[in-house]
Protein backbone atom coordinates (compact mmCIF):
# COMPACT_ATOMS: atom_id res chain seq x y z
CA UNK A 1 0.00 0.00 0.00
CA UNK A 2 1.62 3.65 -1.13
CA UNK A 3 1.13 6.82 0.44
CA UNK A 4 -0.75 9.51 -1.17
CA UNK A 5 2.30 11.88 -1.70
CA UNK A 6 0.81 14.64 -0.04
CA UNK A 7 0.57 12.60 3.02
CA UNK A 8 3.58 12.21 5.59
CA UNK A 9 2.45 9.19 7.34
CA UNK A 10 5.70 8.45 9.13
CA UNK A 11 5.89 9.03 13.21
CA UNK A 12 8.84 8.44 15.64
CA UNK A 13 9.20 6.39 18.58
CA UNK A 14 12.95 7.39 20.20
CA UNK A 15 15.08 6.41 17.62
CA UNK A 16 12.56 4.09 15.92
CA UNK A 17 10.94 5.17 13.19
CA UNK A 18 7.41 3.59 11.62
CA UNK A 19 6.74 4.34 8.35
CA UNK A 20 2.97 4.58 9.25
CA UNK A 21 1.33 4.95 12.83
CA UNK A 22 -0.61 1.56 12.56
CA UNK A 23 0.97 -1.57 14.29
CA UNK A 24 -0.34 -4.81 16.29
CA UNK A 25 -1.32 -5.58 20.05
CA UNK A 26 1.24 -8.19 21.50
CA UNK A 27 -0.35 -11.71 21.57
CA UNK A 28 -2.68 -10.58 18.61
CA UNK A 29 -0.43 -11.46 15.85
CA UNK A 30 2.29 -14.15 17.32
CA UNK A 31 5.34 -13.49 16.40
CA UNK A 32 4.84 -13.09 12.39
CA UNK A 33 4.98 -15.82 10.44
CA UNK A 34 1.49 -16.80 11.88
CA UNK A 35 -0.55 -13.99 9.17
CA UNK A 36 2.19 -13.64 6.73
CA UNK A 37 -0.38 -15.70 4.41
CA UNK A 38 -2.70 -13.21 4.94
CA UNK A 39 -1.31 -9.81 4.96
CA UNK A 40 1.65 -8.35 4.01
CA UNK A 41 3.50 -7.74 7.03
CA UNK A 42 5.99 -5.31 5.81
CA UNK A 43 2.85 -2.80 5.40
CA UNK A 44 3.13 -2.17 8.90
CA UNK A 45 4.26 0.65 10.75
CA UNK A 46 5.82 -2.02 13.28
CA UNK A 47 4.88 -5.37 14.42
CA UNK A 48 4.74 -6.15 18.16
CA UNK A 49 5.43 -9.59 18.92
CA UNK A 50 3.67 -11.89 21.60
CA UNK A 51 5.54 -11.82 25.36
CA UNK A 52 8.71 -13.23 25.54
CA UNK A 53 10.72 -14.13 28.95
CA UNK A 54 13.64 -15.76 29.79
CA UNK A 55 13.16 -19.52 29.23
CA UNK A 56 9.91 -21.20 27.59
CA UNK A 57 6.57 -20.64 29.34
CA UNK A 58 3.20 -23.06 28.80
CA UNK A 59 0.90 -20.96 30.08
CA UNK A 60 -2.38 -21.76 31.42
CA UNK A 61 -4.73 -24.38 31.17
CA UNK A 62 -7.69 -24.45 28.68
CA UNK A 63 -10.12 -23.30 28.28
CA UNK A 64 -7.94 -19.70 28.08
CA UNK A 65 -10.87 -17.50 25.95
CA UNK A 66 -14.61 -16.94 26.28
CA UNK A 67 -16.34 -14.62 24.04
CA UNK A 68 -18.32 -12.06 25.80
CA UNK A 69 -20.84 -9.21 24.31
CA UNK A 70 -18.95 -6.39 22.72
CA UNK A 71 -15.47 -8.44 23.14
CA UNK A 72 -13.31 -11.58 24.51
CA UNK A 73 -12.08 -12.57 27.88
CA UNK A 74 -8.29 -14.44 27.65
CA UNK A 75 -6.12 -16.09 30.03
CA UNK A 76 -3.62 -17.65 27.43
CA UNK A 77 -1.12 -16.75 30.54
CA UNK A 78 1.69 -15.64 28.58
CA UNK A 79 3.07 -18.77 26.74
CA UNK A 80 6.19 -18.46 24.56
CA UNK A 81 9.51 -20.01 23.33
CA UNK A 82 11.84 -18.12 25.38
CA UNK A 83 14.76 -15.90 24.17
CA UNK A 84 16.79 -18.15 22.97
CA UNK A 85 13.63 -20.17 21.30
CA UNK A 86 12.34 -16.56 20.16
CA UNK A 87 16.01 -15.88 18.43
CA UNK A 88 16.27 -18.80 16.71
CA UNK A 89 12.91 -19.67 15.71
CA UNK A 90 11.49 -16.37 14.78
CA UNK A 91 14.10 -13.77 14.37
CA UNK A 92 15.42 -15.61 10.67
CA UNK A 93 11.95 -14.91 9.90
CA UNK A 94 11.47 -11.30 10.81
CA UNK A 95 15.24 -10.20 9.36
CA UNK A 96 13.38 -11.16 5.94
CA UNK A 97 10.95 -8.43 6.33
CA UNK A 98 12.10 -4.73 6.61
CA UNK A 99 9.17 -3.76 9.22
CA UNK A 100 10.74 -2.86 12.92
CA UNK A 101 10.65 -5.41 15.56
CA UNK A 102 9.54 -4.42 18.72
CA UNK A 103 9.11 -7.54 21.23
CA UNK A 104 6.94 -7.62 23.99
CA UNK A 105 9.06 -8.74 27.44
CA UNK A 106 7.83 -9.27 31.09
CA UNK A 107 9.68 -11.39 33.74
CA UNK A 108 8.59 -12.71 36.86
CA UNK A 109 11.53 -11.21 38.94
CA UNK A 110 13.05 -7.68 38.14
CA UNK A 111 16.46 -9.28 37.45
CA UNK A 112 14.90 -10.87 34.72
CA UNK A 113 13.47 -8.24 32.87
CA UNK A 114 17.09 -6.48 32.74
CA UNK A 115 18.37 -10.26 31.72
CA UNK A 116 15.91 -10.11 28.51
CA UNK A 117 16.18 -6.50 27.75
CA UNK A 118 20.15 -7.12 27.92
CA UNK A 119 19.92 -10.07 25.69
CA UNK A 120 17.22 -8.83 23.14
CA UNK A 121 19.58 -6.10 22.24
CA UNK A 122 22.32 -7.74 21.53
CA UNK A 123 19.87 -9.66 18.52
CA UNK A 124 20.13 -8.09 15.22
CA UNK A 125 16.49 -7.77 14.00
CA UNK A 126 15.45 -6.36 17.37
CA UNK A 127 14.26 -2.54 17.34
CA UNK A 128 12.09 -1.98 20.24
CA UNK A 129 11.03 -3.33 23.67
CA UNK A 130 7.65 -3.26 24.64
CA UNK A 131 7.56 -3.99 28.72
CA UNK A 132 4.26 -5.93 29.52
CA UNK A 133 3.88 -4.82 33.23
CA UNK A 134 0.34 -5.16 33.28
CA UNK A 135 -0.95 -8.67 31.66
CA UNK A 136 -4.10 -9.12 34.47
CA UNK A 137 -3.83 -13.16 33.32
CA UNK A 138 -0.56 -14.32 34.97
CA UNK A 139 -0.14 -15.51 38.50
CA UNK A 140 3.43 -14.17 38.99
CA UNK A 141 5.32 -10.86 37.76
CA UNK A 142 3.02 -8.87 35.33
CA UNK A 143 0.13 -6.90 36.92
CA UNK A 144 2.04 -6.76 40.33
CA UNK A 145 4.77 -4.99 38.36
CA UNK A 146 2.55 -2.56 36.78
CA UNK A 147 -0.02 -1.75 39.42
CA UNK A 148 2.68 -0.44 41.62
CA UNK A 149 4.48 3.03 41.50
CA UNK A 150 7.52 1.86 43.05
CA UNK A 151 8.18 -1.69 41.50
CA UNK A 152 6.97 0.32 37.64
CA UNK A 153 9.93 2.66 38.35
CA UNK A 154 12.70 -0.50 39.06
CA UNK A 155 10.98 -2.29 36.15
CA UNK A 156 11.68 0.65 33.75
CA UNK A 157 14.86 1.59 35.09
CA UNK A 158 16.10 -1.96 35.22
CA UNK A 159 15.20 -2.52 31.45
CA UNK A 160 16.54 1.38 31.05
CA UNK A 161 20.23 0.34 32.66
CA UNK A 162 20.18 -2.94 29.86
CA UNK A 163 19.02 -1.57 26.50
CA UNK A 164 19.86 1.28 24.53
CA UNK A 165 16.57 -0.28 22.38
CA UNK A 166 13.39 1.88 22.43
CA UNK A 167 11.50 0.84 26.03
CA UNK A 168 7.50 0.83 25.79
CA UNK A 169 6.55 -0.16 29.23
CA UNK A 170 2.76 -0.79 28.44
CA UNK A 171 0.22 0.37 31.15
CA UNK A 172 -2.15 -1.48 33.52
CA UNK A 173 -5.93 0.08 32.89
CA UNK A 174 -6.75 -1.08 36.41
CA UNK A 175 -4.72 1.92 37.88
CA UNK A 176 -6.00 5.12 40.00
CA UNK A 177 -3.47 7.97 37.79
CA UNK A 178 -2.54 6.78 34.67
CA UNK A 179 -0.86 10.26 34.46
CA UNK A 180 1.37 9.57 37.28
CA UNK A 181 2.17 5.89 36.19
CA UNK A 182 2.86 7.32 32.82
CA UNK A 183 5.37 10.14 34.44
CA UNK A 184 6.91 7.52 36.20
CA UNK A 185 7.89 5.78 33.01
CA UNK A 186 9.16 9.20 30.98
CA UNK A 187 11.53 9.94 34.35
CA UNK A 188 12.95 6.31 34.32
CA UNK A 189 13.77 6.65 30.76
CA UNK A 190 11.12 4.97 28.81
CA UNK A 191 10.82 6.59 24.99
CA UNK A 192 6.60 5.77 25.21
CA UNK A 193 4.04 4.34 26.82
CA UNK A 194 1.49 2.34 25.45
CA UNK A 195 -2.29 1.55 26.53
CA UNK A 196 -4.33 0.11 27.49
CA UNK A 197 -3.74 -3.46 28.29
CA UNK A 198 -6.86 -5.87 28.81
CA UNK A 199 -9.03 -5.20 31.42
CA UNK A 200 -9.33 -8.15 34.26
CA UNK A 201 -12.63 -9.68 33.91
CA UNK A 202 -14.32 -12.93 34.50
CA UNK A 203 -17.41 -15.23 33.21
CA UNK A 204 -19.32 -17.91 35.14
CA UNK A 205 -21.31 -20.93 33.54
CA UNK A 206 -24.57 -20.26 35.25
CA UNK A 207 -25.53 -23.80 34.68
CA UNK A 208 -22.13 -25.19 36.62
CA UNK A 209 -21.53 -22.34 38.62
CA UNK A 210 -17.92 -22.48 37.99
CA UNK A 211 -15.45 -19.81 36.00
CA UNK A 212 -15.70 -20.59 32.24
CA UNK A 213 -11.96 -19.85 32.27
CA UNK A 214 -9.55 -22.49 33.87
CA UNK A 215 -7.41 -19.67 35.41
CA UNK A 216 -11.28 -18.18 36.72
CA UNK A 217 -9.81 -14.60 35.73
CA UNK A 218 -8.56 -12.96 32.82
CA UNK A 219 -8.16 -9.87 30.39
CA UNK A 220 -10.86 -8.17 28.49
CA UNK A 221 -10.93 -6.91 25.34
CA UNK A 222 -12.52 -5.53 22.08
CA UNK A 223 -14.99 -3.12 21.42
CA UNK A 224 -16.18 -3.30 25.05
CA UNK A 225 -13.08 -1.39 26.58
CA UNK A 226 -12.35 1.29 23.75
CA UNK A 227 -14.16 3.89 25.31
CA UNK A 228 -11.87 3.37 29.07
CA UNK A 229 -8.91 3.23 26.67
CA UNK A 230 -9.48 6.48 25.04
CA UNK A 231 -10.00 7.99 28.26
CA UNK A 232 -6.86 6.57 29.55
CA UNK A 233 -4.68 7.72 26.16
CA UNK A 234 -5.97 11.34 26.79
CA UNK A 235 -5.15 11.38 30.51
CA UNK A 236 -1.32 9.91 29.60
CA UNK A 237 -0.56 12.43 26.33
CA UNK A 238 -1.32 15.17 29.05
CA UNK A 239 0.93 13.90 31.51
CA UNK A 240 3.97 13.54 29.77
CA UNK A 241 5.88 14.32 26.55
CA UNK A 242 6.92 11.02 25.27
CA UNK A 243 4.82 9.15 22.44
CA UNK A 244 1.64 7.40 23.28
CA UNK A 245 0.46 4.01 21.80
CA UNK A 246 -3.53 3.85 21.89
CA UNK A 247 -4.52 0.29 22.03
CA UNK A 248 -8.26 -0.97 23.02
CA UNK A 249 -10.73 -2.21 20.72
CA UNK A 250 -10.08 -0.57 17.40
CA UNK A 251 -12.53 -2.14 14.67
CA UNK A 252 -12.03 -0.08 11.92
CA UNK A 253 -10.36 3.49 11.22
CA UNK A 254 -12.62 5.56 13.22
CA UNK A 255 -11.72 4.63 16.82
CA UNK A 256 -8.02 4.60 15.77
CA UNK A 257 -8.23 8.36 14.58
CA UNK A 258 -10.19 8.88 17.94
CA UNK A 259 -7.17 7.51 19.66
CA UNK A 260 -4.92 9.79 17.80
CA UNK A 261 -7.11 13.15 18.49
CA UNK A 262 -6.85 11.80 22.39
CA UNK A 263 -3.00 12.32 21.72
CA UNK A 264 -1.91 8.84 20.74
CA UNK A 265 0.93 9.00 18.05
CA UNK A 266 0.27 5.53 17.18
CA UNK A 267 -2.12 2.98 17.37
CA UNK A 268 -2.37 -0.91 17.71
CA UNK A 269 -5.03 -3.26 16.58
CA UNK A 270 -5.37 -5.95 18.81
CA UNK A 271 -8.81 -8.64 19.18
CA UNK A 272 -9.98 -7.11 15.64
CA UNK A 273 -7.38 -9.51 14.10
CA UNK A 274 -8.42 -12.60 15.39
CA UNK A 275 -11.62 -12.36 12.90
CA UNK A 276 -10.35 -9.89 10.04
CA UNK A 277 -6.89 -9.82 9.72
CA UNK A 278 -7.20 -6.91 7.10
CA UNK A 279 -8.16 -4.76 9.96
CA UNK A 280 -5.08 -3.30 9.79
CA UNK A 281 -5.14 -2.13 6.26
CA UNK A 282 -8.92 -0.71 6.94
CA UNK A 283 -7.88 1.22 9.45
CA UNK A 284 -4.49 2.70 7.97
CA UNK A 285 -6.54 3.59 4.48
CA UNK A 286 -9.15 5.18 6.75
CA UNK A 287 -6.83 7.45 8.54
CA UNK A 288 -5.65 8.53 5.27
CA UNK A 289 -8.80 9.01 4.23
CA UNK A 290 -9.52 11.26 7.81
CA UNK A 291 -6.60 13.58 6.85
CA UNK A 292 -7.42 14.59 3.53
CA UNK A 293 -11.01 15.04 4.43
CA UNK A 294 -9.85 17.32 7.10
CA UNK A 295 -7.42 18.87 5.58
CA UNK A 296 -4.09 17.53 7.36
CA UNK A 297 -0.85 16.62 5.68
CA UNK A 298 1.30 15.02 8.57
CA UNK A 299 0.27 12.45 10.96
CA UNK A 300 1.73 13.75 13.61
CA UNK A 301 -0.61 16.70 13.39
CA UNK A 302 -3.17 14.55 14.08
CA UNK A 303 -2.34 13.66 17.42
CA UNK A 304 -3.42 15.47 20.59
CA UNK A 305 -5.89 17.73 18.35
CA UNK A 306 -9.26 17.17 20.19
CA UNK A 307 -11.19 20.71 20.50
CA UNK A 308 -12.01 21.57 24.05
Amino acid sequence: MSNPPSLDMQVQIGSLTMKNPVTVASGTFGYGPEYAQLVDINALGAIVVKGICMNETVGNQTPRSVETASGMINAIGLPGPGVEGFVKKYIPFLNEHSVPVIVNIWGKTLEEYGEVAKRLSEIDGVDGLELNVSCPNVKSGGNAFGTNPEMLAKVVSIARANTDLPIIPKLAPNIPDVGLFARICEEQGADAVSLINSVPAMAIDIETRKPVLANTFGGLTGPAIHPIAVKQVYEASQAISIPVIGMGGIQCADDAVEFMIAGATAVAVGTATFYNPNTFFEVLAGIESYMTKHGFTSVKDLTGSLIN
